[in-house]
């Protein structure tokens, strides 16, 4: 999803071509993940026909949803195999199961073809592609932070937040071409199968390339600084930094989600072009990429909380009137300006976060901690985002009501952001209460 050209120099340990193979596969994924949101509406007509477009479009984003329910199982358990094996070994098997979903999502027969059958099975690739990504997040954060040298940290970690904006804006790009050179009824029929493919052609050359990665579990951890006060009995880190990462990430979440979600909004809502609509999720995709990097970079020169707080502050207070601007001035210029000036708050926040949150948990349980903090919030927040949403508008008749959902979400976050302690080195504040453990 990235070019070689693009990324940062080698670090004293890894490769620039290995930076390269894990944000590749961690972009393959989330390409995966999130180009049914963008369809789910063709995928709806395909696996869940019905004469009501409220109620073929709910059982389409439920489908949606269900990947979100294996997440914390494939976090558990890939992420302790990541952390007893091989933070490569793991993110091999991730690349190999996310390919089989989504090769088997482009070949389901329809609902017309095959009957109840072809829902089932949706829901099943689903549920792959949900336990394959809760497992590869948490592994790949752990492998670019024990890459980085100790000064580059959020500058390479940042690299996990601007391979989400590639593959979600290759996504957006793929509708983008699709709506346009097909018609409304071969998008049906067969236009959002080539999307699904388009992802399952590049699964050889990424597991090619994974596996000339260098295993980092074993080496010893570049000035350890991890300060927690203790560890549960399955080693997970103190509740505090589980319970700020979940409410940060819920809040980063349903903010994700609600962009995603643009796509069906500006066609089912505000019935603007399909070509509109997929540029609405394109555009602030695509500015987060060189956000979430100088996000990352940033945060190694003043500190991770500087970063995060300041630019969630800003989203908190633009979200009503850039949804407010958005629905009562439907046009371009409102749709896709406002959506770029969220997105690129939103990957500082994120440049800042991934680094941050994995430098708070220790080396030996660090995949399978953040997997599982990662997927509970995805879980709880991502796969009910856009039925919410849905519902919400359904119910309220107003279609600036995700804004206020949103902006609830994001004040949770900031609160959670304030009270996160610094992690970057050179400047954590040790508390006398803290002891540090070691990796």
């Amino acid at each position: 999803m990235t070019s070689a050209s693009a990324l940062p120099a080698e670090t004293p340990a890894i490769k620039r071509r290995h930076i390269f193979a894990a944000t590749l596969g961690n972009g393959l994924e989330v390409y995966d993940f999130v180009v049914y949101g963008f369809f789910a509406i063709q995928i709806g007509h395909a696996f869940f026909p019905s004469h009501d477009s409220f109620s073929n479009l709910m059982l389409s984003l439920m489908t949606f949803g269900a990947g979100f329910v294996t997440r914390p199982i494939g976090a558990f358990l890939i992420g302790a195999y990541a952390d007893r094996v091989g933070r490569r070994a793991a993110m091999m098997l991730c690349f190999v199961l996310m390919g089989l979903a989504i090769g088997a999502m482009a070949l389901i027969p329809t609902y017309n073809d095959i009957g109840l059958a072809a829902p089932i099975l949706a829901v099943i690739c689903r549920m792959l592609q949900g336990f394959s990504m809760g497992g590869e997040i948490g592994t790949n954060t752990a492998y670019l932070v024990e890459a980085a040298a100790p000064n580059r940290r959020g500058e390479i970690t940042s690299w996990q937040g601007a391979s989400q904006a590639i593959s979600s804006s290759l996504a957006s790009l793929v509708g983008i071409v699709l709506a346009t050179v097909l018609s409304a009824a071969d998008l049906d029929a067969y236009g959002w199968r080539i999307a699904f493919m388009l992802g399952a052609l590049v699964v050889p050359f990424g597991l090619l390339v994974r596996r000339s990665m260098p295993e980092t579990l074993h080496q010893e951890e570049k000035e350890p600084h991890v300060m927690v006060r203790k560890e549960g009995a399955l080693g997970f880190p103190i509740p505090r930094v589980v319970l700020l990462g979940m409410i940060i990430l819920g809040g980063g979440t349903i903010s994700t989600y609600v962009i995603n979600y643009m796509t069906t909004f500006a066609q089912d809502t505000l019935h603007l072009s399909a070509q509109l609509a997929f540029a609405a999720t394109f555009v602030p995709n695509l500015v987060q990429l060189p956000a979430c990097l100088i996000g990352g970079w940033l945060s190694d020169r003043v500190g991770r909380k500087p970063v995060l707080i300041w630019p969630q502050m800003a989203r908190v207070f633009v979200t009503l009137p850039i949804f407010w601007l958005i629905v009562t001035q439907p046009s371009p210029a409102t749709l896709l300006g406002g959506m770029a000036v969220f997105g690129f708050l939103g990957g500082l926040t994120s440049g800042a976060f991934y680094p941050a949150l994995a430098e708070s948990m220790a080396k030996k349980n660090r995949s399978m901690a953040f997997s599982s903090t990662y997927a509970l919030a995805i879980m709880t927040f991502g796969g009910t985002t856009q039925p919410v949403i849905l519902w919400l508008i359904h119910a309220t008749g107003q279609p600036i009501a995700p804004a206020v959902y949103l902006t609830a979400a994001l004040i949770c976050a900031l609160i959670a952001m304030i009270a996160m302690r610094e992690s970057a080195p050179g400047r954590v504040k040790t508390a006398p209460a803290l002891q540090p453990v070691p990796a």
